[in-house]
């Protein structure tokens, strides 16, 4: 196992990860990338196969169009820093030197801070579809074309409120998971 400066865990695999590891892990985007990846992937995975998708990520390209340079620089970071700290915290396990990457049961135990954010885009994606349709019912309401003259005004917004906080409802029940 390597030593890294940045988490130096010395602890039994079946314990739990302390705040401060879980800080220090999830303190840099490319360790989470490395998480959110090997979560992604069926099978071991190589240092060279996470350098490339993680450049991709960073500079907003395809893992094929990404050069040698931009993919030499995550390489050289993972390599040096952020494998070994996910290794020493005992979240990331390797066949031989960085191939065969796989996560450890214990990385579980970060699932959720690393599902929350990702999903916050796709909430933005609710609201924003409840706003569209919610001017879209107004606008034909205030119009008076049929069915939608059949109701008061009122009735139209009092159940757009309610799908409104029901669905702000479910969203913070999400993200407390």
């Amino acid at each position: 196992m390597s030593t890294s400066p940045a988490v130096n865990v010395h602890t039994e695999q079946n314990s739990e990860l302390s705040r401060d590891v879980k800080f220090t892990v999830l303190s840099n985007a490319r360790r989470r990338d490395v998480l959110r990846l090997l979560r992604s992937y069926d099978e071991p995975v190589g240092i060279r196969d996470l350098a490339e998708r993680i450049a991709a990520w960073e500079n907003d390209t395809t893992p094929e169009a990404v050069t040698y340079k931009q993919r030499k620089r995550v390489y050289t970071s993972l390599h040096q820093t952020h494998l070994p700290a996910l290794e020493d915290a005992g979240l990331i396990e390797a066949a031989r030197t960085w191939e065969g990457i796989t996560l450890t049961p214990r990385a579980r135990e970060l699932d959720a801070y690393l599902d929350g954010e990702r999903s916050t885009s796709e909430w933005s994606n609710y609201y924003f579809g409840f706003a569209s349709v919610g001017l879209a019912v107004t606008g034909v309401a205030w119009v008076g074309l049929y069915p939608f003259s059949l109701l008061p005004g009122l009735a139209y917004a009092t159940i757009l409120s309610l799908v409104l906080f029901v669905t702000a409802l479910v969203h913070a029940r999400t993200v407390r998971r």
